[in-house]
């Protein structure tokens, strides 16, 4: 049976509800947490270090995330009343990194991030408050977004930090190949792409561990996205070229501890089926064109099978235009400007 084909397994038992835990590898706890998005969970861990916990992610702040850790981290919770000796976030996304500046403060420890995650959200928290760019609303009027969908994203622009807690002014830099000692084992950081800017995944060889963050989850895939920031980006190929890293890089028999859905394995099985159903959602989208001109909004239903409504609107859009630009870096389709600066994509 070829890897793409093989079933994944979910060794983990029962999910923990919040403000408990299940142990998945010794010293080593499944949280989580809820969240207040269609994507209703994010999973979170932690690690037994020298002097208590290590954590890895941490929730959106809200009140209810806030309760949850009050629960883990008291005298009688899962988390036996130990401290957090250090914070560990994958990536730069709320429900990632919301509660890291609280349990940093709260804890009198240090974040840990990639250089291009932790500066990447500070500044896109800075831009609460601000009036969305000329150019933001431009990019999105080149996809062919409706006069309505650019004012609504006008009115809520800058809300990214929404449910961040306030960031510490310094971190710790984690860097691809580092190897940490966390407790009393050995763990590697893998850094990946294309998600986010640089998302690190923390391997064990020991407990044969590996968390992937959002870089590989067992039932969803992804979201692989161009932003106003960067137009003309292909982080469509830089997410293939990551899974092909995490194929060489990690053995396939490690139980992945992914930040949503269950814990899973194998490993390989799931890259495989990642990488050809997105190069299957690339072929449709060429095929689509090679009937005529078309915007990237008018792509929704070739590369998601379902209409998109406005809530979903932002993150569609991203990532058409990922595959678009995948597709314009490699020469295989072509794009005009009409007289309103909707842009147009066709075939070559």
């Amino acid at each position: 049976m070829s890897e793409e084909r093989k079933p994944l397994s979910y060794p983990c038992g029962p999910i923990p509800g919040p403000g408990a835990a299940v142990e998945v590898a010794p010293g080593v706890l499944w949280l989580r947490m809820q969240l207040p998005l269609s994507l209703d969970h994010i999973n979170l861990w932690a690690v037994r270090d020298d002097e208590g916990w290590a954590i890895f992610d941490t929730g959106m702040h809200t009140p209810a995330t806030v309760s949850a850790w009050q629960a883990l981290l008291a005298a009688d919770g899962p988390l036996g009343g130990l401290g957090v000796t250090r914070v560990f976030v994958t990536h730069m996304h709320p429900d990632h990194v919301g509660m890291a500046g609280w349990l940093s403060e709260v804890h009198g420890c240090d974040l840990w991030m990639t250089f291009g995650e932790y500066m990447n959200c500070r500044v896109l928290v800075a831009d609460c408050g601000r009036a969305a760019p000329a150019s933001s609303l431009n990019f999105y009027r080149r996809a062919g977004w409706h006069a309505a969908a650019i004012d609504s994203y006008r009115i809520g622009y800058g809300g990214f930090g929404r449910y961040i807690s306030p960031m510490p002014q310094g971190y710790r830099r984690l860097r691809d190949g580092d190897t940490l000692r966390i407790g009393e084992h050995e763990w590697r950081v893998v850094v990946g792409e294309g998600h986010s800017p640089e998302h690190a995944c923390f391997h064990c060889p020991a407990l044969q561990l590996l968390i992937s963050g959002d870089q590989v989850l067992p039932r969803i895939s992804s979201n692989i996205s161009v932003f106003p920031s960067e137009p003309s980006a292909d982080p469509l190929a830089l997410w293939f070229s990551s899974l092909a890293k995490l194929r060489q890089m990690i053995p396939n028999d490690v139980l992945v501890l992914s930040s949503h859905n269950e814990p899973f394995k194998p490993l390989h099985a799931r890259l495989d089926q990642l990488h050809n159903s997105q190069q299957r959602a690339v072929e449709r989208l060429q095929q689509a064109l090679l009937e005529g001109p078309k915007r990237a909004v008018d792509l929704f239903s070739v590369l998601f099978k379902r209409s998109i409504d406005e809530p979903l609107l932002t993150m569609a859009t991203g990532e058409c235009l990922a595959n678009l630009n995948y597709l314009l870096h490699r020469g295989q389709v072509r794009v005009s400007e009409d007289d309103e600066g909707v842009a147009w994509y066709q075939s070559v």
